[in-house]
């Protein structure tokens, strides 16, 4: 089946990082890092889908973390309204 070939997943993760670059907020760099980790795992042995998809969506959300952790937020990127503009 095509979601058992490694090199396709290798080749999502880096559509992903395209992704990323032409609209940036790190959602699409954490599924490229679980992308290429699903990629590397299929290439060492074999997974089913149900475990693929699991792998995936795990590191994803663990790399999403991380990264929005290691950068943070930018000054300026949070408003937070104190006063209502109809009062």
């Amino acid at each position: 089946m095509t979601w058992e070939t490694w090199w396709l997943w290798i080749a999502f993760g880096v559509l992903l990082l395209i992704v990323e670059v032409l609209a940036p907020g790190f959602v699409a760099l954490g599924l490229a890092i679980g992308a290429f980790a699903v990629g590397l795992m299929l290439l060492i042995t074999g997974l089913s889908l149900p475990m693929a998809l699991l792998i995936w969506a795990t590191v994803s959300a663990v790399a999403w973390v991380a990264i929005r952790r290691l950068a943070g937020e930018r000054k300026g990127q949070v408003k937070i309204w104190e006063t209502d503009i109809n009062e």
